[in-house]
């Protein structure tokens, strides 16, 4: 039974990503911050350890690694931080909010892969969720996508340092959710698709041999494995 860490998986995409795994057969280590939420998407899944508690903490981190076992075939950062909401542009954003962002965003998930790498076994996979805004320079997101773009070079770079396993920074494109809410307040968001739809070209990633790089969920499907 192969086994996979899912951070952020109370809903949205990482919730959609854990049912999937689920019904492949994975034994899954959960975590979010919010324990009944956490407790809750624990319900519908048959292997699963659920540790609510935030990935920025190292204790928390250490909980998650120690629950997944010896051998490690799966790591996904998927948990975030946005930020202030609606998002401030960069003159006027509260430095103490962009340390935690950054926390959440790069540090750790750079913390947690390094407390499991010792444990990923070969041709194991990680999955670090970026975003578009990590590319694009888009007004008013200079927080959450520096953050994302940060993500992405450090990614890159373990990908290089890691030629044994298979890194991935994957952008999941818009979806259906609370963090796009959040990042739009006020607004009608039901036009976006939701999470469920962006998780094929995840497992595209993770049951294939594609080469470590960056990917878009949506286009994953269509390259050659």
């Amino acid at each position: 039974m192969p086994v996979g860490i899912v951070t952020g998986a109370s809903r949205g995409l990482g919730l959609a990503l854990a049912h999937a795994l689920d019904e492949r057969g994975w034994r899954l280590v959960i975590d979010a911050r919010g324990a009944e939420a956490l407790s809750e998407a624990a319900e519908g899944l048959a292997e699963v350890t659920a540790i609510a508690g935030d990935v920025a903490n190292p204790e928390h981190r250490q909980a998650l690694v120690e629950a997944a076992g010896d051998r490690i075939d799966l790591v996904v950062n998927n948990a975030s931080l946005l930020g202030p909401s609606p998002q401030p542009r960069l003159a006027d954003y509260p430095l103490d909010e962009l340390r935690r962002v950054y926390e959440a965003n790069v540090l750790a998930p750079l913390a947690l892969i390094q407390i499991a790498l010792p444990r990923l076994g070969e041709r194991a996979a990680i999955l670090d969720i970026t975003s578009d805004a990590g590319v694009e320079p888009y007004e008013g997101w200079g927080g959450y996508g520096s953050s994302k773009a940060a993500l992405e070079q450090m990614t890159a770079v373990l990908a290089a340092e890691h030629p044994g396993l298979r890194v991935y920074w994957v952008d999941p494109g818009d979806m259906r959710t609370q963090m796009q809410q959040e990042a739009f307040p006020g607004e009608d968001i039901s036009d976006r698709p939701p999470p469920e739809e962006s998780v094929p070209g995840l497992l595209a990633l993770i049951e294939g041999s594609l080469a470590s790089g960056r990917y878009r969920a949506g286009e994953v499907a269509e390259v050659p494995r």
